[in-house]
């Protein structure tokens, strides 16, 4: 006898089958705060796909890569270099940024030049003592191709490396090709970042959010004089196709170690600045950038320990310690970034400016002194962000002449 099931009923029984069907077939991919596969991912093509606009510009030419473990083409994966080669272009040479070729080196531990295990091309490292390719590195180099992952923030370092490969290009005269891929928090939000706070964590007068691809930021850097002594290099940007802005995007892959998945990548802008401050953002979990807590109570009921987990963090703020705190991962899709999580940690630490640790490092972090004195003297998110407005309104206005995806 056959039953009929009612249409709630058979619509749940679906949902869930294709959810089973959509993990077991994309384990590694991220999945959006929601869980579900956002669709637009199955049809946009990123730059290093479009191999009929590549293979042209690389051909009879010695080529060097600057990817890492994002540098992925195809249904199947397949990375960038191996694509390459297989189809008889000379690679001369793979530079590294943080994290590595391969993307398992801890934040901020020093990436040693090597050999790809695989093809035996050599590794540099722009992660270390040089964090700018060499002109000796470029001599035997006639192209480099630039593809890599970013996620949006200024201070997310990748850019920052492609800063100095810019550079390093102007220097050399040597021609510089960005194959694209969308921002994933794409925002604009955040201080305009002061020329006195320039580091590595913050290369370019940008907000903290800056909305742009890295094809756009490129382009954005040569045309504003930003590169050193305002050189500019040769640039050409492969385009996404079927992408503009505002249109979520997905990530296929870990963009580095502890930005697990969609949600840490849209939480990582607002929780980053608490590693100047003594509270965790939950490394040495398997949910960093979704939690805080610090070993003290009074921060909230939610408890978490940090541990040694070798390929994301090895030594995590309060290792071995219970940390109290709050967790995030149950939270509505965040948009933008917030200070609401900086400033509600700050009141319940009763440490007025000793919260920040690092004073020098936040600042550096939010690009301007003034948003760490405003927390101290006691101004409302709504107040600290009014004295950021005049700033991104100049800098909306400046980079709309270098848009490449209409919004």
């Amino acid at each position: 006898m056959i039953r009929l099931i009612n249409f709630r009923g058979l619509t749940v029984i679906l949902s869930l089958c294709m959810a089973l069907c959509i993990h077991a077939s994309n384990e590694n991919r991220l999945f959006n705060p929601e869980g579900t596969v956002n669709i637009s991912n199955l049809e946009l093509k990123v730059g290093a796909e479009q191999m009929d606009k590549l293979l042209p510009m690389l051909r009879n030419k010695r080529v060097a890569l600057v990817v890492n473990h994002t540098s992925l083409v195809g249904k199947k994966g397949t990375h960038l270099l191996d694509s390459l080669l297989t189809c008889g272009i000379t690679v001369k040479k793979v530079f590294a940024p943080e994290h590595g070729f391969r993307g398992n080196a801890d934040a901020g531990e020093i990436v040693k030049d090597g050999k790809d295990s695989k093809t035996g091309i050599p590794i540099i490292s722009l992660y270390g003592n040089n964090k700018k390719p060499t002109a000796q590195q470029m001599a035997d180099v006639d192209i480099v191709l630039f593809d890599i992952q970013d996620v949006g923030a200024r201070f997310y370092t990748y850019i920052s490396t492609m800063h100095y490969v810019m550079e390093a290009c102007a220097e050399t005269g040597k021609k510089l090709i960005i194959a694209d891929r969308p921002n994933p928090c794409d925002y604009i939000d955040g201080p305009v970042m002061k020329s006195s706070l320039r580091s590595f964590v913050g290369m370019d007068l940008i907000p903290l959010l800056h909305g742009c691809t890295v094809g756009e930021l490129a382009r954005m850097i040569n045309g504003e004089g930003w590169l050193e002594g305002k050189k500019k290099c040769l640039l050409t940007v492969i385009k996404i196709k079927n992408w503009k802005h505002k249109q979520p995007y997905s990530l296929p892959m870990k963009p580095s170690p502890n930005l697990f998945n969609d949600l840490s990548v849209s939480l990582y802008a607002s929780l980053c600045p608490f590693e100047a401050t003594n509270i965790s953002v939950g490394r040495g979990t398997y949910f960093p950038f979704q939690v805080l807590g610090a070993p003290d109570k009074k921060y909230g009921e939610f408890t978490f320990t940090p541990k040694s987990l070798p390929g994301f963090d090895k030594n995590p703020m309060h290792k071995d310690e219970l940390c109290y705190g709050v967790d995030l991962r149950k939270i509505s899709n965040p948009r933008g970034f917030t200070l609401r999580y900086l400033l509600n940690f700050y009141k319940k630490s009763g440490q007025g400016a000793d919260f920040f640790i690092r004073p020098r490092w936040f600042d550096q972090l939010m690009g301007d002194t003034s948003v760490r004195k405003s927390i101290i003297q006691g101004k409302t998110e709504a107040e600290i962000k009014a004295d950021w407005k005049p700033g991104l309104v100049k800098y909306k206005k400046m980079r709309a002449k270098y848009l490449l995806y209409t919004e």
